[in-house]
């Protein structure tokens, strides 16, 4: 499993789509899909981020919370673009970080976005094993996109 930031050296360019879409609206914005214990999938919206080149998310008092620390795997896949269907899916394994001293700059970071907090929400790292990013030639509909993928060695 990697860092963001190891995603940043290893693949520069999928690394900034990946950034710019995760931002585009300015708190980070992304459809987190977890396993619940039945094994079915679980998906909701959270807000992720990156700091100190760690792909991080603070999650609440919740199901997914539930889901991620009894079993971290995980796909991250950003909201589509206004104007074209590109897309960014990151998977991996998440794992709860107990450190009040991360916690506080996730936080802050997320909240200097525009994200609320309750304050019962705890934060989670988001370890990479691979990375898609698919680039559509035009607006809506058009077909077919081209792939980039990568994975941690």
């Amino acid at each position: 499993m990697a860092t963001w930031n190891e995603l940043e050296t290893d693949a520069p360019d999928i690394a900034a789509a990946g950034r710019q879409m995760l931002y585009q609206f300015g708190v980070g914005l992304a459809f987190l899909a977890t396993l619940r214990k039945d094994g079915a999938p679980r998906l909701h919206p959270v807000c992720p981020t990156i700091v100190d080149g760690r792909l991080y998310a603070l999650i609440g008092p919740s199901p997914k919370r539930g889901d991620l620390k009894r079993d971290g795997r995980y796909a991250l896949h950003t909201f589509p673009p206004v104007d074209v269907d590109d897309e960014f899916l990151v998977m991996g394994r998440a794992e709860f970080i107990d450190d009040k001293t991360i916690e506080e700059k996730v936080r802050n970071d997320c909240v200097s976005r525009g994200m609320t907090s309750t304050g019962d929400d705890l934060p989670f790292e988001f370890r990479i094993e691979s990375v898609m990013h698919a680039k559509y030639p035009g607006g809506h509909g058009t077909w077919p996109p081209k792939y980039s993928i990568w994975k941690s060695s």
